[in-house]
């Protein structure tokens, strides 16, 4: 899906738009949609996120409840195993055709035993409603959970313990140390800017009357800072998502608004980014500085981190003529 900037007036940062660049060209020339065919070494005993010690025994039927997991597991060269995913496993594109077991926020046990698998993977706090994790273990499902990332060594250390707890460590290791290396060589980029812009995450989901902002202990956080520029959510002392408010833009004063594709296209795009009271108000607001990135990639904080933090960077800094391949 291609990655939309939106910008009018005289950016006071003169951002710039970057018309015809995808993320997903970006992202699949960065990291490979998915490994060769791993051969997992069974069974192992993992000690999970949670403290749950779970054994493995068989990999040959995953289902990752979240589409960050989904995302990981198709690095790691197991998607042939995966039997089905959650809406919200948008990438690769071979997660689409896989059966769905609903929305990653409103499971149901029935529908994932239906698939007979043979192991879950859940992000902690992100599988709701939370039963469905213990429903899932009385049913003799060996459950494996993960804290969701929040920092930028997550997208590495996360391939780790998901290619750990799946038999295939060293796929886990190898492909950790390429997305490291291409998250250290963008923030090498921008080591040495000067100035930084102050980026807000708005989060917009109109059919659910949802309208938030992002702080510290989400993933933005953790991007928005390694592609050289200022999380002004959490500058304005904003922790998780709160409620976006005309106070709580006032005090962010973001110079650029970043969202999700969906969400900005749901809401109605610039015009209706607009009409939210206080948007208009803000900077980004007045110059139309309006960045839109594909859902999973923004916030999932997965194996392509290092490629949207170069859209970022492009995006953010022009200033450093980062290239980014065309359409």
């Amino acid at each position: 899906m291609q990655r939309r900037a939106f910008l009018g007036g005289a950016a006071a940062l003169a951002v710039t738009p970057f018309v015809g660049s995808t993320l997903g060209a970006l992202a699949h020339d960065a990291t490979p949609e998915a490994s060769p065919a791993a051969s997992p070494v069974l069974p192992v005993t993992y000690t999970d996120d949670s403290g749950a010690e779970v054994t493995i025994t068989d990999v040959s039927r995953i289902i990752p409840l979240n589409g960050d997991l989904a995302e990981i597991v198709w690095a790691l060269g197991l998607g042939d195993n995966v039997v089905a995913v959650d809406l919200s496993a948008t990438y690769p594109e071979e997660a689409k055709s896989k059966p769905s077991i609903g929305y990653q926020l409103q499971l149901n046990s029935e529908a994932i035993l239906s698939h007979e698998p043979t192991v879950v993977l859940g992000n902690i706090g992100l599988v709701q409603p939370a039963e469905v994790i213990d429903q899932l273990k009385a049913a003799g499902i060996p459950v494996v959970q993960f804290n969701p990332s929040t920092t930028i060594d997550d997208p590495g250390n996360r391939l780790r313990k998901v290619g750990q707890a799946l038999g295939v460590p060293e796929v886990g290791e190898t492909k950790a140390a390429e997305v490291d290396a291409e998250i250290a060589a963008a923030e090498a980029l921008v080591a040495n800017v000067t100035e930084k812009p102050r980026v807000l995450f708005v989060l917009v989901r109109p059919e659910q009357g949802i309208q938030m902002v992002a702080g510290t202990q989400t993933s933005l956080d953790a991007v928005i800072p390694a592609a050289g520029a200022i999380n002004a959510g959490a500058e304005a002392g904003i922790t998780g998502y709160q409620p976006l408010t005309p106070e709580s833009l006032i005090t962010a004063s973001p110079d650029i608004i970043i969202l999700q594709e969906g969400g900005y296209e749901a809401v109605g795009g610039a015009e209706g980014l607009l009409q939210i009271p206080g948007i208009a108000e803000t900077p980004a607001g007045q110059n139309q500085a309006f960045f839109a990135y594909d859902d999973q990639l923004l916030l999932g904080l997965g194996p392509r981190t290092g490629a949207l933090l170069m859209q970022m960077i492009a995006d953010f800094h022009p200033e450093l003529g980062v290239a980014t391949p065309a359409a």
